[in-house]
């Protein structure tokens, strides 16, 4: 987001329930010590025994429900992120509001947010299934896809209604996941402005597989370099900024470019596997949350000094140098989860705010275009507070509707009619489940890779 970005909530929909169970080691599942009869039944979530390093949560050990569940307050945590890029919009488009704006002049980091989500949850969910790429690739189209050309077909239509010239060359790039790899604006704008990070989670999709190969990611060790590496790749991106003299190709290579934000992917699919793997962050929730306050706070004088033309401006640093942080966030969020450690990210309505994040992200630019179009940039305060009311009020109720009627019903329907959703498959992967869950009494250990 400014992508969605997913971008994919924790777990998508029913990721476990397709999904075949693989343990590399090709051996049985360890049984928790306390089951004298070395079954896995009768366990909460959090009671999994700890896994050894290389090992994998066995897929099929654990229901759909507590999968979606288990880590609810990433869900949570999705709909702050968002609310940050939409009050970055607000600010830039119709006028501030004190203190509020000085927090999120730079609030599209939440994009970036969103990127590290994206590689913690693929990680944490593909991580030790087989599941076939042509799968893999459908329920990510099925995913993101249908929202998006649903957005475009609504940013097109106020863009008209106001007069606007649309580029059908934007519009074709945006639709065909691909606007951001060209610096030209009628590409990057597109369809849908919002929809440009849309494009990064595409090319992240093509990558994940083949990052999931890497050797460096199979010891705590190499995930230790691995993730040192990507922050200080992530600096020397920024400082890079000074060797370009266009600042529009300076923008578009810091904060668009693909390639760049892979770093921030990759990041948060090392902080999967770790997390997974047994690690801990060395602090918790409420200590993640207020450095990265603290981080946004820091850009609020650097803003003042340093105007956002220039390449040490806070604009670009913002994007690239926060992803550790928001790491740090990702990783003890699901930490407490966990552990079993109440956050207030879990809530129902917490759950729900979450789930419309995605199309809150696609639609929010699009229901601010059209007020400042029919009642004009405001000038006063009154004014201002009045459009922004308005703005959330609209937007989330957009949000709510598109996820209800558009992007979760057709991502459902999608995914039956794609690889891996026919009714065989399912019927198989419920039977597999059972038998993991409940091994009959000729069995004396769990099923070790059937499919």
């Amino acid at each position: 987001m400014d992508s969605s970005e997913d971008l994919t909530w924790p777990f998508g929909t029913d990721e476990a329930q397709y999904s075949a169970l693989q343990i590399v080691r090709g051996r049985p599942a360890r049984p928790h010590p306390s089951n004298k009869d070395g079954s896995w039944g009768g366990r909460r979530p959090n009671e999994f025994p700890a896994l050894e390093d290389g090992d994998h949560m066995p897929a099929g050990l654990i229901s759909a429900r507590e999968t979606r569940d288990r880590l609810p307050s990433l869900t949570g945590l999705r709909f702050w992120a968002a609310l940050a890029v939409v009050l970055y919009h607000l600010s830039r488009q119709t006028g501030q509001l004190p203190w509020i704006s000085d927090l999120t002049w730079y609030g599209r980091s939440g994009v970036t947010f969103f990127f590290v989500l994206s590689g913690f949850v693929l990680a944490w969910t593909y991580d030790g299934k087989a599941v076939p790429p042509s799968v893999f690739f459908w329920r990510r189209f099925a995913r993101i896809w249908p929202l998006l050309a649903v957005s475009v077909i609504a940013s097109v239509a106020v863009w008209r209604v106001m007069g606007t010239e649309v580029s059908l060359r934007g519009v074709v790039a945006t639709l065909g996941l691909a606007n951001s790899w060209t610096p030209e604006h009628q590409y990057l704008v597109g369809g849908n402005p919002a929809a440009w990070s849309l494009s990064d989670e595409a090319w992240f999709y093509l990558l994940f597989p083949l990052v999931m190969l890497l050797p460096l990611l199979r010891s705590a060790r190499g995930r230790t370099w691995c993730a040192i590496g990507l922050c200080a790749a992530s600096v020397a991106v920024w400082a890079s900024g000074a060797l370009f003299d266009d600042p529009a190709i300076r923008l578009w290579a810091l904060d668009y470019f693909p390639p760049t934000r892979t770093l921030q992917f990759v990041l948060g699919v090392v902080l999967g596997l770790a997390v997974k793997r047994g690690w801990r962050p060395p602090v918790r929730l409420p200590v993640a949350i207020a450095l990265v306050l603290a981080g946004h706070i820091a850009l609020i004088p650097w803003s003042r000094a340093v105007p956002d033309g220039f390449w040490y401006s806070p604009y670009s640093a913002s994007h690239l140098l926060s992803a550790p942080l928001f790491a740090l966030l990702v990783a003890a969020a699901a930490t407490a989860d966990l552990e079993g450690r109440r956050t207030g990210l879990g809530s129902s309505w917490m759950i729900r705010l979450g789930h419309w994040s995605f199309a809150w992200y696609l639609f929010h630019e699009i229901v601010i275009r059209a007020l400042v179009g029919h009642l004009g940039r405001p000038e006063t305060q009154a004014g201002t507070l009045k459009i922004w009311l308005l703005a959330l009020g609209i937007s989330l109720v957009v949000a709510a509707m598109a996820y209800e009627w558009v992007e979760h019903p057709l991502e459902r329907l999608l995914r039956r009619l794609g690889p891996g959703g026919g009714t065989g498959s399912r019927r198989s992967a419920r039977r597999s489940r059972r038998e993991t869950l409940q091994p009959a009494a000729s069995s004396p250990a769990p099923p070790t890779g059937e499919k």
